[in-house]
């Protein structure tokens, strides 16, 4: 049997903190609601990229994933880490498609 391990860490509301490492890459840290504290190295570019999206989307929500390595003092690393942002888009559709069935009810 063969198994992988693939983790993908969400957050949102403000980027983690970055410290330069070694290769071009950058290491952050992100703690969980648990406290469970996992550690990771993006590529400086991808990290670049998200820090730009954030200052561009009005509202968004982050993914840190990879594959989980070892476990560290305070929590886990993610191996070959990579990092996205998506931008949350306003969710009116529903509320427009609620209120065509309020009205379709109140006028038959």
């Amino acid at each position: 049997m063969e198994v992988k391990s693939e983790v993908t860490i969400k957050f949102s509301g403000e980027l983690p903190t970055a410290t330069p490492a070694a290769n071009k890459k950058v290491a952050i840290e992100l703690t969980d609601q648990n406290g469970i504290v996992f550690t990771a190295q993006v590529n400086a570019k991808s990290w670049r990229k998200a820090e730009t999206s954030a200052s561009e989307f009005a509202d968004w929500a982050g993914a840190v994933s990879g594959k989980l390595g070892v476990r560290t003092e305070n929590g886990f690393e993610i191996i070959d880490a990579g990092i996205q942002l998506f931008e949350k888009k306003a969710k009116e559709a529903k509320a427009e498609v609620g209120a065509a069935v309020s009205e379709a009810g109140v006028s038959s």
